[in-house]
């Protein structure tokens, strides 16, 4: 028998392997594999989201330069950001713990502080969950339910040709606050002396540690009466999340350079690192950040919009899928973002 390596396909190819000819045999099944988040509906005007996460120590994070509370705090908010970018709410999470013996009671005390307190700002319950001894060192893995109106909900597949493509917030920001921390733990292995250096960068660590759900862009988008075509968070980085939405939808896309939303603290540490900025921002993922494609009829609505930003629209399927370079250059987007399967 052949054997496949699952470097060869990552994260999704091997998502859309394993899942491609399940059967769903439930009538209230709308939507299983291949969004945010999962829709289920029991009532005629209103459906239940699920999404999971599962962060490994190690993979996802380094507890050397990550606090705990920081840790359980965006544990917490990755999955209320997945129901966010379906157009629901939140309500519900149960949190599930493989933990090594090195933790102590206080620790993991610390760790549920994070997520009570991401619960709380967010008037989430925690319900349940699970938990077991590891060999590996910290696995928490968090399941969120949440509900919206059967005929809010926004999915991957919608964008049509000529829609707006906007993001929230800015891009980067949280690779850059990342790259920051890698760089001064490798600075200060083996020098008891030493001390980290993040004066002027508090930002970049913020947006890493300590990331929000995009809720208050949501509220806006319904006060303003725009409903987006089609809608994802920025896990993955932009060019990889585009790309879903694009392939989905069965269209192209022109992404413009110079409307890129980048913070200048960001700008600044990639020169100091010699990284290309717009690399990072189109490729750095875990901003989490909105983005969304709408019609070009809502613009006027979307303008007065605080923190969303038009970077493109979008075009047919054959024109495919393009960042148009500051001098006009057309360069295909490529997913090149986090992949936990490749070395």
């Amino acid at each position: 028998m052949d054997r496949t390596e699952i470097s060869t396909l990552g994260e999704f190819g091997l998502i859309r392997r394993l899942t491609d000819k399940l059967p769903q045999t439930q009538p209230s099944t709308r939507k299983g594999v291949g969004d945010d988040c999962a829709v289920m509906q029991y009532a005629r005007d209103e459906c239940v989201l699920m999404t999971s996460d599962m962060l490994l120590e190690g993979i996802h994070f380094n507890l050397e330069y990550v606090p705990l509370k920081h840790l359980g705090y965006k544990a917490a908010i990755v999955n209320f950001s997945d129901i966010y970018a379906m157009n629901g709410t939140p309500t519900q999470i149960t949190v599930s713990l493989g933990v090594s013996k090195r933790f102590s009671v206080e620790d993991l005390e610390e760790l549920y502080s994070g997520i009570r307190l991401a619960c709380e700002r967010y008037g989430v319950d925690m319900v349940g969950g699970d938990t077991c001894s590891s060999m590996t060192g910290l696995t928490i893995a968090i399941t969120c339910l949440g509900t919206a109106k059967t005929d809010e909900i926004v999915y991957r597949n919608g964008a049509k040709q000529n829609d707006l493509i906007c993001v929230t917030g800015n891009l980067g920001t949280a690779y850059m606050g990342l790259q920051l921390l890698e760089r001064e733990r490798l600075v200060m292995q083996g020098n008891d002396h030493a001390t980290p250096d993040f004066e002027g960068k508090e930002y970049l660590l913020e947006r890493q540690l300590k990331p929000e759900a995009r809720r208050d862009i949501i509220q806006r988008l319904r006060e303003a009466g725009i409903r987006p075509t089609a809608m994802m968070d920025i896990s993955d980085g932009l060019s990889s999340e585009l790309l879903h939405i694009c392939g989905q939808s069965g269209v192209g896309c022109a992404v413009y350079e110079d409307k890129l939303p980048i913070d200048y603290q960001a700008v600044v540490l990639a020169e100091e690192m010699n990284l290309n900025i717009v690399t990072c921002a189109l490729n750095g993922g875990e901003d989490y950040e909105l983005l969304f494609t709408c019609s070009l009829d809502d613009y006027e609505k979307l303008v007065p919009i605080e923190d969303v930003y038009l970077i493109g629209h979008i075009t047919r399927a054959e024109q495919g899928t393009l960042l148009i370079g500051r001098n006009g250059e057309e360069l295909p987007l490529k997913a090149q973002g986090f992949n936990a399967f490749q070395s």
